[in-house]
């Protein structure tokens, strides 16, 4: 009997290998319940630059985030650089489109940032002399600046948009690194900035040659990057990208029918500068890249207005890629793990350790210390920040005045930066203002000054200014601060001015008088607060009063004068001719003594308040004045004289005249046309009188102006058409150029 064996059967050698193979898969796998990490190419976004039309730009963004598409790398030039830095900091989308729209845009376009900003002292002459056109005088004759602005708002735009990234000094650091392209100014060849301040990167990048300054960094000075790369798909490549979305809103090149302007033309060589270097960036893209191009046709950069309507065409044409989009797409997990490591680099502020001042030569180091209210150990408060940086930047010494954040073994260290003006320190100013009543009363005067600046280390100022016209003007004053916060100051002057003036009797013109005030004054004064100042001063002078033509109403003499002046002056008005808000409110005491020098002894007192307030394109502005002789005898050179635009406008300049006089008057405007130079018209009421005594005031006895005006607001000044009507049945018709209702106080 044969025995059956129990041995199993010997495996064979392609057995074994198959079983290693699978038990080797085995072990290689990932625990039960994980998922296999996604494999994915690395994704570079590229946004060209094209003004206002960067808007769409963020709506490619909120396509690609619908589509779960991450960006491992973006890169921007001009107005793609600045939507490409905030991505890359960790902004959100949504905020990214809020902050686009409620920006002022346009202020990016012009240095000054507001008259509230200004000091008082500068506001009592801007009326005069409202023109500053950054001419610099030196030695060796005028100066310009490098651009019809400086940058100083759009510096200011800039550095409180990344403020969530301004301890960031290496892009690489960044939610998703980052790179900005500018052009050297000298050389022309692109430079990729991907380390330093963030802000300024942008700035540098949006530089557009002849409106901006170009950007000083590392001894170069850069313009916007469009002139040599404006679709810098050559960076990304270099930064790593394996798939490119390049994001192109290069304007296309104009037919000849559509260029029958000078600005056309002009149009035409930028864009022919950008599209070449484009279209040869477009040559370095491969099948596998995705190129977008939204259809911006009848938008232009300027369209600042425009942002959703741009946000959406942005939008719409990263959709019309879906199909490679998706390819580039992530699943909800993934998508939300990439989420979450970009808005993780979001910065949060801390107290600050330590303030550092960069500023010139010419003043003290105490300067800027004294006027910056941030301090260390304090949490960073920006909007105090940037308000005292405004005010610094309202003296006028500075180009630009920036902040920016670098971390430190300490902590935070705020760095405040003062660049003077390359131009300066002595600047030139000039002024217009015209009136024309159409009926032998026209006023028109050119005045120009000379500011000098800087003069020591408190920064004492001299200024120089003169007028010719009807009404001939000569001013030169040394101002001198008395501490480096300006707190307390003195002020050295001597003037002429000269007016001729109408004399009116039961309504006639009966003689025409000139009068003539030579004087030296002397002040010390306060500075109150931000808006608020008080003077003490001593005036010695020569008052002349001559016949003309027609009747002899005052023998022709020279009047001694002296006397002592108190004042008290708040001046928040947000524009010099056009506020559209704010307040002024001034009194003045003068005490004329012959003790003091003076052939006369009188006191008046001079009060006005204006307030004004805008709501929507609506404007109510309201004034009240007073000028009282409160004892003695003031004489004929000092009457206080109404008539005229705005004066009550239905009666002749200088044809309410006398000792003592009130103004009450209320005007409503509505604003039209766009932001560039908008329109006005409105209505207005006055009412007022002249008297000899303060006894001889009534009611009855006020007299009454009606006007319609309209104009339109230019840089010297609102230019404006106006007729007025009167309760004695009169009309009168005004052009006016220059007026400011500060005037009447000053």
């Amino acid at each position: 009997m044969t025995r059956k064996s129990t041995d199993r059967p010997i495996l064979s050698p392609p057995k074994l290998f198959a079983i290693a193979l699978t038990l080797l898969a085995m072990l290689a796998a990932p625990a039960w319940g994980q998922s296999r990490p996604e494999v994915r190419p690395k994704v570079g976004l590229v946004l060209s630059g094209g003004g206002a039309k960067g808007m769409a730009h963020v709506g490619v963004l909120r396509a690609l985030e619908e589509m779960k598409v991450p960006v491992d790398l973006v890169v921007g030039t001009s107005a793609g650089s600045a939507v490409a830095a905030l991505y890359a900091s960790g902004m959100p989308v949504e905020e990214i489109e809020r902050r686009f729209i409620e920006l002022d845009w346009l202020s990016s376009f012009r240095d000054d940032p507001g008259r509230a900003y200004k000091p008082v002292r500068r506001k009592q002459d801007d009326w005069r002399l409202p023109l500053a056109p950054g001419l610099g005088v030196s030695m060796d004759g005028i100066r310009l600046g490098g651009g019809l602005v400086t940058g100083q708002n759009l510096g200011f735009i800039l550095s409180e948009l990344t403020r969530n990234a301004a301890l960031v000094e290496d892009f690489d650091e960044l939610s998703i690194p980052f790179r900005a392209v500018a052009t050297d100014l000298e050389t022309g060849v692109e430079v990729v900035i991907g380390s330093g301040d963030l802000a300024e990167a942008i700035r540098a990048s949006m530089s557009i040659p002849g409106v901006y300054a170009p950007v000083e960094r590392s001894g170069r000075l850069l313009v916007d990057g469009g002139v040599a790369n404006n679709l810098p798909v050559s960076v990304a490549r270099d930064m790593g990208a394996d798939i490119i979305i390049a994001v192109d809103i290069t304007d296309p090149l104009l037919t000849n029918e559509e260029m029958q302007e000078a600005f056309s033309v002009v149009g035409q060589l930028t864009t022919m500068m950008t599209r070449r270097n484009t279209d040869d960036q477009l040559a370095r893209l491969t099948d596998s890249d995705i190129l977008i191009r939204p259809d911006l046709e009848g938008h232009s950069s300027a369209d600042f207005f425009d942002g959703p309507v741009l946000f959406e065409l942005g939008a719409t044409a990263a959709r019309e890629h879906a199909v490679a989009l998706n390819r580039l797409a992530v699943s909800g997990p993934a998508w939300q793990a990439w989420r979450d490591s970009v808005e993780g680099g979001m910065w949060q502020p801390g107290p600050i350790a330590r303030i550092e001042f960069t500023q010139g030569d010419r003043l003290a180091s105490e300067f800027l210390r004294e006027r910056i209210h941030q301090q260390a150990g304090e949490p960073l408060d920006v909007e105090q920040l940037e308000d005292d940086l405004k005010r610094i930047y309202g003296l006028g010494y500075y180009e630009t005045v920036s902040w920016s954040m670098r971390p430190s073994e300490e902590g935070s260290v705020l760095m405040v930066r003062a660049r003077e003006k390359s131009w300066g320190p002595n600047y030139l100013s000039f002024g217009l203002n015209y009136e024309d009543n159409f009926d032998a009363d026209t006023r028109f005067n050119l005045a120009a000054g000379l500011r000098m600046t800087e003069l020591n280390q408190l920064g004492a100022e001299w200024q120089t200014a003169l007028q010719l016209g009807t009404q001939p003007w000569v001013r030169t004053q040394w101002y001198q601060p008395l501490d480096y916060g300006y707190d307390r100051f003195a002020v050295l002057g001597v003037e002429y001015r000269q007016d001729d003036y109408s004399v009116y009797q039961d309504g006639e013109r009966i003689a025409e008088i000139d009068v003539g005030f030579r004087q030296i004054d002397l002040a010390v004064g306060m500075e109150l607060g931000r808006n608020g100042e008080v003077r003490l001063g001593y005036v010695r002078g020569l008052a002349s009063v001559d016949d003309e033509l027609g009747a002899s109403v005052a023998p022709s003499s020279y009047v001694h004068q002296g006397y002592a002046s108190v004042q008290l002056v708040h001046d928040s008005l947000s524009d010099t001719f056009y506020p559209k808000s704010g307040a002024f409110a001034g009194i003045r005491g003068r005490f004329e003594r012959d003790g003091l020098g003076s052939d006369r002894e009188f006191d008046s007192v001079t009060g006005m308040l204006l307030g004004t307030g805008t709501w929507g394109r609506f404007n109510l502005t309201g004034l009240a004045y007073t000028r009282q002789v409160v004892s003695g005898e003031p004489g004929i050179e000092n009457a206080a004289r109404l008539g005229g635009f705005r004066q009550l406008s239905a009666y002749a300049p200088g044809e309410i005249t006398g000792n003592d006089a009130a103004l009450l008057s209320a005007y409503a405007r509505r604003e039209f046309g766009g932001p560039v130079m908008p329109w006005f018209a409105g209505v207005g009421f006055e009412t007022g009188n002249a008297w000899d005594t303060m006894d001889d005031v009534r009611w009855s006895g006020l007299v009454r102006s009606w006007s319609l005006f309209a104009g339109v607001n230019t840089f010297l000044g609102p230019v404006q058409l106006a007729g007025a009507y009167n309760n004695e049945d009169d009309w009168t018709a005004y052009l006016n150029i220059g007026f400011s209702f500060t005037q009447l106080f000053y």
